[in-house]
């Protein structure tokens, strides 16, 4: 009696495995896989006018309540000047051997008050509009961007006031005031790039948001907001290491450009060595390193 054999029937392929193929042969793909870079780059660039009308919208809608409206735009800001004038300049007396204190002052706050607003609203930037991530498809860097550029639009809102207190303390218009446009870019890029990262590490950990308030005051204390950094130094004995620190503080070196270019009392000898490098080496720093660190962990975003 002969045997016959018989072929064992061939072993099917795990159900995975057979949708991932039936997917890939007709072009689809994972819902919310990160784009490359260069993609992700175009993308963001197609959605410029949803980051320019929410960023317009947001800071429309941020004092609708209140009876003043948008004029708390630049009364904020001029309040905390006048505390800090109050406190610092006439309580403590940083005011002395600084020449037009008060647009000194005012400028470094106005500038401070840019950075230290981009950097909080970055920080709850997924995590508080957790809704519009989950609903809609869109590069998700379009938010701290949008969210650095409603600050930029406030600060050139309440650039109006700066200018009318320099111009009430003597300053005059000057081919130097041209150098404030530059500073605010870079200011810009600098600020954008570090409301991504922070907005990457809020959405994993929300709690950092409380935490930003103790760190960013302590940053602004060591900036030179309501204080000559050049004056101090120049009396001072501390470490070299820590001067160095001190005038390359990113946020200080955007000061003392824009005091620089506005302020007619405050000259070229006061800005630390290679200011202009220190200020685009930031923004790159801050910008293309923020930029790339928040795409790494693009598909995370919303999800959990």
């Amino acid at each position: 009696m002969s045997q016959v054999l018989h072929t064992p029937p061939p072993t099917p392929a795990p159900a995975e495995d057979g949708l991932a193929a039936l997917a890939a042969r007709h072009g689809l793909s994972v819902s919310g896989a990160r784009p490359s870079l260069p993609e992700y780059v175009r993308q963001l660039w197609a959605r410029r006018h949803f980051i320019s009308a929410f960023a317009t919208a947001k800071l429309t809608a941020q004092y609708s309540e209140a009876k003043l409206g948008q004029l708390w735009q630049v009364a904020n800001p001029l309040l905390n000047a006048a505390v800090y004038y109050f406190i610092f300049g006439v309580l403590i007396g940083t005011s002395r051997g600084v020449a037009d204190y008060i647009p000194f002052l005012v400028t470094g706050v106005f500038i401070w008050t840019f950075t230290q607003n981009s950097i909080m609203a970055g920080t709850r930037a997924i995590s508080g509009n957790l809704g519009l991530v989950r609903a809609l498809h869109f590069p998700r860097a379009a938010l701290p961007v949008s969210f650095a550029l409603q600050q930029l639009q406030q600060l050139l809102f309440s650039m109006v006031a700066l200018v009318a207190i320099l111009l009430g303390f003597g300053m005059t218009p000057g081919l130097s005031w041209v150098l404030a446009f530059p500073v605010l870019l870079l200011q810009f890029v600098f600020n954008a790039g570090v409301s991504m990262i922070m907005a990457r590490m809020g959405a994993k950990t929300p709690d950092i948001a409380q935490l930003m308030p103790f760190l960013l005051r302590t940053w602004m204390y060591v900036s030179g907001v309501m204080w000559s950094i050049d004056k101090t130094l120049n009396h001072s004995s501390m470490p070299h290491v820590l001067k160095v620190l001190l005038q390359s503080n990113p946020a200080a070196v955007y000061i003392d450009l824009m005091r620089f270019a506005l302020i007619d009392s405050f000259k070229a000898h006061q800005l630390p060595h290679h200011v202009w490098a220190f200020a685009v080496g930031w923004a790159l720093l801050a910008g293309v390193g923020g930029f790339i660190y928040f795409w790494k962990a693009e598909e995370t975003y919303g999800r959990g």
